[in-house]
């Protein structure tokens, strides 16, 4: 018996946090999953910062949710594992990211190919309306169902 799309969903999420080390040491926590996309909670802590003085995030920490969320919707959307790459990811930074809220991230995959994925994704801290960062990115789908999370 195949696994549904919705268990498999449930699968990843519980099991990101170990399957890949930085996001399990950084505090990313998957809120939801599904077909339409992934949603995430990064928790700020004082080591992000890339600027004490002004109290902001530094852009890697975004960078990285970005790209960790990308690649599980990327699964998710499969509906199976498979090994993924990131092979663009174009980021706007549209206001700074300061300690006290946490991030949010809301990944959707709109477009696959056979061997390309497309996703849309989009940061923010207070309102989903007024994003810290946008992203658009690509990422190449392997034939394998070794490697990525199972």
């Amino acid at each position: 018996m195949s696994e549904s799309a919705a268990d498999f969903a449930t699968r990843i999420s519980a099991r990101y946090a170990t399957a890949v080390p930085h996001v399990g040491a950084m505090g990313i926590e998957i809120l939801s999953a599904d077909a339409k996309g992934v949603l995430a909670r990064l928790p700020l802590r004082a080591e992000f910062l890339g600027d004490p003085e002004r109290g902001i995030v530094h852009t890697g920490v975004v960078t990285t949710l970005i790209d960790s969320i990308a690649g599980i919707a990327v699964l998710v959307a499969n509906g199976a594992p498979e090994a993924v790459a990131t092979l663009d990811l174009r980021v706007d930074y549209l206001r700074p990211t300061v300690l006290g809220t946490p991030l949010h991230c809301r990944a959707e995959c709109y477009r696959r190919t056979a061997s390309i994925a497309f996703l849309r994704i989009s940061v923010w801290q207070h309102d989903d309306a007024e994003p810290v960062a946008t992203s658009l990115a690509t990422f190449m789908r392997g034939s394998s169902s070794r490697g990525g999370i199972s």
